[in-house]
This record gives structure tokens, C-alpha cells and sequence, in this order.
């Protein structure tokens, strides 16, 4: 194993050479395996230990062999006790997934302060072969059946290819110790029972299942890649990215023989699960809305489109006094006293200060605004004006106003209002402009 194991990194994964790393060890036999394949090859190691507090005083000896190891081997180590009950308790979380989350904040937390590169973790192929089908039977795309992925951002697992059989036959061979997890007999949580009741029926109806499993998965790989590149072709044809939007041509995309693969592909990252909703919106009517817990999907005409959901500015107003050059937030406007009046358009505009009422305000639309459209007579209500020019109903909640004393001065970036706007005999003249 130690073998296949150097030339693994070798060739897989040369990047880790002469790079900081930071073990993550339970002191179980997969981590105490990784542990010592990275210590005899001479690599820049560190090791993190989590301390649960699930298993009460077995937890504190896990914690205590890990520490008399690395103290023993001369690795510097970092070992963190956590509430995890409690946090599970606090976020509404699993058992597990709080775990989770303690961890891989704590990693993280570790690779800023003490400077190194990558945590690696002692996942190994049996691992895969649960989470294979973990996945299977909750429902998932092609993607959540090719396995876990070597590296994921700064995660590395350089043991997925090695069985949990193959893990044990070199840890007994070099006499490697370590501590075994009584939690992993229990078959309370779905990965145990499939570990201890399913895989051991597959690996008796098919002696070569490990190895044909993994076959299956670089296939499945394989067959991903040629999905994303797919989907990354069929995306720039179909798809116009917008500022704060993205929109899907509904014509283009019913071209497709198997659009609503390529929405899955392209929705999926963006937290959407509810696919019949979404398939559903290409021949809804205008108007309908889909949304994820941070992006919503619009019907409107021609198009889906999809933004990130922006409900809480709705009703907040940001004021400009009257000493300000520059306004930041929410838009980026500058604020100029001039001579004359040039160089007018949506961006640019020219009011008079003398029917200013400071502080001004820039706040979203509400229902009843209305305003008097500059090069037109008589007033229109926001909405009707909204309508006239096609606003999406995205576009009216992104759209900012500029007011004076609650009255329109400039529907931002798009049309001032008759009673503000400077002209030939305005003594003070202030330019409005978006950056």
C-alpha cells in the first residue's frame, strides 16, 4: 500500500510537496494510517484532533492517545473540545451535521491563523461506496453519485482509493495503533447500517466489488465531465448574464431535446430543489416565481430570470445631505455643482437646488408613487411607467428612486422628474451621475 500511496501523490497530487499540512486524526485506524504514511514520508505535518464530547470518558481517551502519539512522534498538534449537543441544539442541527460544521470551521480557522495549506482527511473508498449510496436512495443527480472528490478547495483525501480492508491489512502489518469508536457498531444512523448490514451483501454476491465499484465511479466521473462541458457550451448560448441577474431564453432553451437537464446543471449550485416548480415556470404565465432559500427565479415573457433574492432593502432609505460630493451606498453617485447643462442622458441629470429639500432620500418604489416624466406632461404613476418600459417584476424591486421631501426627483438610470430638472435660467445647477 505504501507504494500505490507515493505514487498516488505523485501523480495525483504532486501539489502537496513541501506544502504545510494540517491531519485531521480521530485516533480511529483510517486517521492513525494517514498519519503515519505522511510522518514516514518526511511531509510538513501538523495534526488537528476534534473532541466531540459524545462519547463521554472514551472521548477524553480518543483525545488523550492522539495527543501522546504526536508528542511521542515530535508533530505539533492542535486538539479542540466542543458542545456539540449543544450547538445541535442551538442550530437546529443533527448530531452529525453539527459535527460537521464544528469541524471544518475549526479547519479552517486553523489554516488562517497558523499559515498552512491544506487539510487532509483519511476518507477511503468504502467511505464512497456509502455515500454512493446514501445518495442512491435519497434521490440525486449524476453528480451525487461520482463519489467524493479528491480535493474540494483546500480539503484533500489522498486515501479514496484504498479500501477499508487494505487500510487495516498495512495498519496491522507495521504495527500501527489505534482506537476504536464504539459508536461505529451501532447502526442508529444510516451510514452505519449501510456500512454493517448492505455492503457486507455486496461484497459477498460479488467478491471483486471493490474494484469494480471504483471502476463505476471513474466512469461516472468521466461521464460529468462530459455534462459540464455540455452545459457550459449550451449556457453561453442560451444564457445573458446582467448585472444581479442572469436570464434564460425560454425560446433557446425549448430547442433543447433535454432542457430541464440543463437547468438541473445550472439551478442546482444556486440552492433550487423544488424541479417540478422550476421545469413548470418555462410555460407558466408571466409572473409566476420559484424560489431557493437565496435566489429566485422570475417568468417574465421570453425569459426566466433569476436573481439573488434582495428583500431587505425593500424598505430601507439611505439619505444624501446637502454638504456630499459622493453617494456610496446603495448606488455609486457623484454630486457636482456645474455652470451649464451638458452631456444629459439616463445616467446623468441636471437639477435645480433651489427646489431641493435636503436631506434627500433614495428608497425603493411603493405602491401610489407617481412622478411627472421629464419630457412629458402630466403626471404617471411608478408602476404605469414600470409597465410602459417592461420592468420585470425584478427589476422593479431592484430599482431605486431618488426623492425630495417623498416627491420623485429620478427614477435612477432611467427618467428624471419635470419639476426638479434644471434648465437655461437655473441659477444653481447640481449634476446628479451614476458611476
Amino acid at each position: 500500500m505504501q507504494k500505490q500511496f507515493q505514487h498516488q501523490l505523485q501523480h495525483q497530487l504532486p501539489f502537496l510537496k513541501d506544502k504545510k499540512l494540517l491531519l485531521a486524526i480521530s485516533g480511529g485506524i483510517d486517521s492513525m494510517v494517514l498519519l503515519h504514511l505522511f510522518h514516514e514520508l518526511k511531509f510538513d505535518i501538523t495534526v488537528a484532533h476534534c473532541n466531540f464530547s459524545l462519547r463521554d470518558a472514551e472521548s477524553d481517551e480518543d483525545e488523550a492517545f492522539v495527543k501522546s502519539t504526536c508528542e511521542a512522534l515530535k508533530i505539533p498538534y492542535f486538539i479542540q473540545k466542543f458542545d456539540t449537543k449543544q450547538l445541535a441544539l442551538d442550530y437546529k442541527l443533527s448530531i452529525q451535521l453539527a459535527a460537521r460544521k464544528l469541524r471544518y470551521d475549526w479547519f479552517s480557522e486553523l489554516l488562517v491563523d497558523k499559515k498552512l495549506d491544506f487539510v487532509l482527511t483519511a476518507h477511503h473508498l468504502d467511505d464512497e461506496i456509502e455515500t454512493f449510496l446514501i445518495n442512491l436512495t435519497r434521490g440525486t443527480g449524476l453528480e451525487g453519485l461520482t463519489g467524493i472528490p479528491v480535493k474540494n478547495e483546500q480539503i484533500i483525501r489522498p486515501l479514496l482509493k484504498f479500501s477499508r480492508e487494505a487500510i487495516e491489512a498495512f495498519a496491522k502489518e507495521n504495527k500501527i495503533k489505534w482506537r476504536e469508536d464504539s459508536s461505529n457498531a451501532s447502526n442508529k444512523y444510516l451510514r452505519n447500517k449501510l456500512r454493517l448490514d448492505v455492503v457486507p451483501i455486496l461484497k459477498e454476491l460479488n467478491p471483486s466489488f471493490m474494484h469494480s465499484f471504483q471502476n463505476t465511479l471513474d466512469n461516472l466521473k468521466q461521464a460529468q465531465s462530459l455534462v459540464d462541458d455540455a452545459s457550459r457550451i449550451v449556457y453561453r448560448k442560451v444564457v445573458q448574464e446582467e448585472e444581479n441577474q442572469k436570464k434564460i431564453n425560454i425560446s433557446e432553451l425549448k430547442q433543447l431535446q433535454n432542457y430541464e437537464a440543463y437547468l438541473f446543471q445550472w439551478l442546482k449550485p444556486l440552492g433550487f430543489s423544488a424541479w417540478e416548480d422550476v421545469y413548470g415556470l418555462v410555460n407558466a404565465q408571466s409572473g409566476k416565481q420559484v424560489f431557493s432559500q437565496n435566489y429566485s427565479i422570475l417568468k417574465d415573457r421570453d425569459f426566466l430570470i433569476v436573481s439573488e433574492k434582495n428583500t431587505s432593502d425593500h424598505k430601507k432609505k439611505y439619505n444624501v445631505n446637502k454638504e456630499e460630493l459622493e453617494v456610496k451606498n446603495p448606488l455609486n453617485i457623484s454630486i457636482s455643482k456645474v455652470d451649464d447643462i451638458s452631456n444629459l442622458s439616463n445616467t446623468t441629470i441636471f437639477v435645480d437646488e433651489e427646489k431641493l429639500i435636503f436631506p434627500l432620500v433614495i428608497r425603493k418604489w411603493q405602491q401610489g408613487d407617481f412622478f411627472y416624466p421629464s419630457g412629458m406632461t402630466g403626471k404617471k404613476k411608478v408602476s404605469k411607467y414600470f409597465k410602459d418600459q417592461k420592468f420585470s417584476l425584478i427589476d422593479k424591486q431592484n430599482q431605486w428612486l431618488l426623492c425630495s421631501n417623498d416627491e420623485i426627483i429620478w427614477i435612477i438610470n432611467h427618467r428624471a422628474d419635470n419639476r426638479f430638472i434644471a434648465n437655461n435660467k437655473t441659477k444653481n445647477i447640481i449634476k446628479l451621475q451614476t458611476k
